[in-house]
């Protein structure tokens, strides 16, 4: 017999215990790590460790060289995080999504360990990889194992919070790097205690991830319905035998009994018989991540005060006093995403989000182009960064994580979010390298394209993203497979019924679709 109490908890308390200690950890050492390195490879400490990726006391070819060293070494954490997203594909629906959890805090352990007791840059570089391979498994096991774990009516808010807690991590690498600036010059604690605190959140993770409830889908889909059914209880506050849990549990399994013939390959995306629009919905996956990057999120995060310090030519403290405001400040603009996420819809918070980006990136073009000289348009470049940080958490700092778990079908839910995620990755490597250079050669130009893409992401969700605000997962599936063309598909998803839906309103829609087929069957013939 299976307990359906975990900790002491059940209901609203037992999964306010998931998101205080996993997710919260999690995407605080996702935060964190992203943006950590960058400002400590500035100071005279760093450099006396590790002078073959020294920049300050270097000039012309060796500074360049010593600059490309740097920024690989820095998004070798990228890189990691790559390799860990993909990873779950082979291992997450396996393991299950709490032993996947467990495996990257080990990994962000042994990467820290790494990191902090470098005395070499190959032993660093290592750290880094191993770190982001940690990373990039929060990164997609935690919010599906949120995703899977949470009402239909409050998925929003739960997985939301993952963006919260990765801007909380922005925001305290910032500070934290300050204070520890102010070490004696040439203290290696300067850089070393900040990478070091990140060990904090790893060792929660690795303490409390097994005190709490397995996801009941993944129990579901190995065939082991009674734990569902107890963890489901839990979750809901509800005794096992209650007929809400009893006819989620037989939801699950109608929808994973549909495709039963499938063995959830990859390749089924590619297939002819793609009844299930399984690559349409694989591309808003792969799309909405991209955006994620390339809207200039992870430009403001980790390049704030290169950009106030030399673009804007401002005083190296005060260029780390405003990075630090500017990333606190858009910690603080998450909250209207976690409140907005499921009153307005996954649509509406796209949308603006994307048009406010792209006027605020339109803005800082014209603000940067007239040179640092200028202080009124350096202090409006300050203003719009700032409004940029209103507008990109609203959308994007957590609800494309959500997003790409809720069009997923439940066999191939880790491997779209493990391979989306992967191109999220892909795309922030490439903007960590190219951002100095293209600071340096370009300028203000730079902007221009961000504000471009950005405008891009109003159009097309307005045109090819379905609301999935509030509808059950498995019924969600069958407007994909319903619709008659790709066009349909957001048409039909508003007229879905919100809230749980039983196993018998499944049966029900599946046999609706079978008459449907059997009648034109018979008209052709």
């Amino acid at each position: 017999m299976f307990s359906h109490q975990y900790l002491g908890l059940t209901g609203r308390a037992l999964r306010m215990a998931q998101v205080i200690l996993v997710v919260t950890p999690a995407f605080i050492i996702f935060g964190y790590n992203q943006a950590g390195a960058g400002p400590l490879a500035t100071l005279e400490s760093w450099v006396k460790i590790f002078p073959e990726i020294d920049t300050i006391h270097t000039e012309g070819a060796e500074e360049a060289k010593n600059s490309t060293g740097k920024g690989a070494v820095l998004a070798a954490f990228q890189i990691g995080a790559l390799l860990g997203a993909l990873s779950c594909t082979l291992i997450s629906d396996r393991l299950g999504r709490r032993k996947t959890i467990f495996l990257g805090g080990i990994l962000t352990v042994v990467g820290q360990i790494l990191q902090v007791s470098a005395y070499s840059v190959i032993q660093f570089t290592v750290g880094r990889v191993i770190l982001g391979m940690g990373v990039g498994q929060f990164s997609v096991a935690v919010p599906v194992w949120q995703s899977e774990c949470s009402a239909a009516k409050s998925r929003g808010q739960h997985v939301i919070a993952d963006g919260i807690f990765m801007c909380l991590g922005y925001a305290l690498c910032n500070w934290i790097d300050f204070g520890f600036s102010k070490l004696p010059e040439g203290d290696t604690g300067q850089w070393r205690g900040p990478l070091a605190l990140s060990f904090f959140p790893s060792l929660v993770i690795l303490a409390s991830v097994f005190c709490l409830p397995e996801s009941p889908r993944w129990l579901v889909r190995v065939n082991r319905a009674d734990e569902a059914s107890f963890n489901l209880a839990a979750l809901k506050g509800k005794d096992p035998s209650d007929e809400s849990v009893k006819s989620e549990i037989a939801g699950i399994e109608v929808s994973l009994e549909a495709t039963a013939q499938s063995r959830g390959a990859i390749r089924e995306m590619f297939s002819k018989d793609d009844d299930e629009r399984l690559l349409y919905r694989f591309c808003l996956c792969i799309v909405l991540q991209f955006f994620q990057q390339m809207c200039g999120g992870n430009l403001i995060s980790v390049y704030a005060s290169t950009i106030f310090e030399q673009n804007l030519h401002l005083s190296p403290s005060l260029s780390k006093i405003l990075a630090a405001c500017a990333l606190t400040w858009k910690f603080l603009c998450c909250f209207i995403a976690f409140f907005s996420i499921d009153r307005l819809g996954r649509r509406a918070v796209f949308m603006i989000s994307g048009t406010g980006m792209a006027v605020c990136m339109a803005a800082l073009a014209v603000t940067t182009s007239f040179g640092p000289d200028n202080k009124r348009a350096s202090i409006g470049s300050v203003v719009f960064i700032f409004l940029f940080n209103l507008f990109y958490p609203i959308g994007f700092l957590g609800g494309n994580f959500l997003y790409c778990t809720e069009v997923a079908p439940v066999r191939l839910r880790v491997a779209m979010s493990s391979i989306s995620t992967a191109n999220h990755w892909l795309w922030n490597f490439v903007v960590v390298m190219v951002t100095p250079v293209a600071l340096d050669t370009i300028g203000y130009q730079y902007y221009i394209m961000y504000a471009i893409l950005s405008a891009c992401i109003p159009v097309l969700v307005y045109f090819f993203y379905p609301e999935t605000m509030n509808r059950n997962l498995e019924l969600l599936n069958l407007v994909f497979r319903d619709a008659s063309s790709p066009w349909q598909i957001v048409s039909m998803a508003r007229q879905l019924p919100q809230g749980e839906v039983t196993g018998v309103d499944l049966m029900s829609r599946n046999n609706e679709k079978d008459d449907e087929c059997s009648v034109e069957m018979k008209e052709k013939v």
